[in-house]
């Protein structure tokens, strides 16, 4: 079984300890570390610590440069405004973090908020590959990723949703709510959730030590669909409680099942696409790249920019990168922040 583990937001100074102590030394059955899946928006990242969370294997997605707070604005964008926002984060991305291996393929709105066929019609043009943005509802047994060629497999979740209505050609790997009951045999039904944050009855490290037991089981003993555990850093920082109860948990998911693996969301689909026994797993050679990765990182002490940018007037931004700086700080207009509309 897999499990996909995805941070939202930017990654910084805020965050960059806690990402280092879950993944550091945890290993897969086959031998290599545990890797997880990063949505990244543009302001406060600091893109050489994305360049080496890249290095050490971790998946780099998109989820927008502006992170617009206007909910509304999500569900009613353009194609135009799409692109903008997530290959426009895209070529930011990869020109301050140095990825040069068309491996930033996946999209998650802000708010989980749905484009419906605008987002994913961008999502085609602009060749990515899949989005992890719609919410199943609660069910058992859960969902697999699926394509949207057909129709979702499920209706359309959430208030006010813009859900796709016709075929496009991208992946979805769909957030399955999670059953946050204290015990799922006796206790009154309680609405899923699908950030794991946004589940708001869980206020000890013993309720969430259950919580993921009881996710896990789920998926474990029905149908094997990947389970996805999504967060934001603060979440696990602000609560030392949850973070040991999570680390807890999957030393002991490792330790006790040599059949579950924790990997990005393309290693998911590439499973999908070429499905392996347990013994062949250990050889598969998607799941084996970037295995264990030593050596230094790509800069020790990076440029620290302060730049401007005419479209957010009257503030001066700080980017660090290990890449020299640019004229301008990018933006929605101008990515890549030479300052060229």
């Amino acid at each position: 079984m897999m499990i996909t583990i995805t941070f939202d937001d930017a990654i910084n100074n805020n965050n960059i300890e806690l990402y280092k102590e879950m993944f550091k030394g945890r290993k897969n059955p086959n031998g290599c570390d545990i890797k997880a899946t990063f949505f990244i928006s543009h302001k406060y990242t600091n893109y050489s610590a994305v360049q080496e969370t890249h290095r050490k294997g971790h998946e780099i997605a998109v989820h927008s440069i502006t992170h617009n707070d206007e909910e509304r604005f999500w569900s009613n964008a353009t194609v135009d405004d799409w692109a903008k926002e997530m290959a426009g984060m895209r070529i930011i991305i990869e020109k301050f973090s140095n990825i040069t291996d068309n491996s930033v393929v996946g999209v998650r709105a802000p708010y989980l908020r749905v484009g419906g066929n605008n987002q994913f019609t961008m999502m085609e043009e602009q060749a990515f590959l899949y989005d992890s943005t719609i919410t199943a509802p609660l069910s058992n047994p859960p969902l697999w990723p699926y394509t949207m060629y057909f129709r979702m497999p499920h209706r359309c979740h959430g208030n006010l949703q813009s859900c796709p209505t016709r075929s496009h050609a991208v992946w979805e790997m769909v957030m399955n709510e999670l059953d946050r009951r204290e015990d799922p045999n006796n206790d009154e039904y309680l609405p899923g959730c699908a950030m794991v944050d946004s589940c708001s009855n869980i206020l000890t490290g013993d309720q969430f030590y259950n919580f993921l037991n009881h996710n896990f089981d789920r998926h474990y003993d029905q149908n094997r669909a990947p389970l996805g555990l999504y967060f934001h850093a603060a979440w696990l920082k602000n609560n030392p409680e949850f973070l040991d109860a999570f680390l807890y948990w999957i030393d002991e998911i490792l330790a006790n099942h040599n059949d579950v693996y924790f990997v990005t969301m393309t290693q998911v689909i590439q499973w999908m696409q070429n499905p392996r026994t347990i013994s062949e797993v250990k050889n598969f050679e998607p799941w084996r790249e970037k295995c264990v990765v030593d050596g230094k990182p790509a800069c020790w002490v990076p440029n620290a920019c302060k730049l401007t940018s005419k479209e957010i007037p009257g503030e001066t931004v700080n980017l660090q990168t290990c890449v020299r700086c640019p004229n301008n700080y990018p933006w929605v207009n101008d990515p890549t922040g030479d300052g060229f509309f």
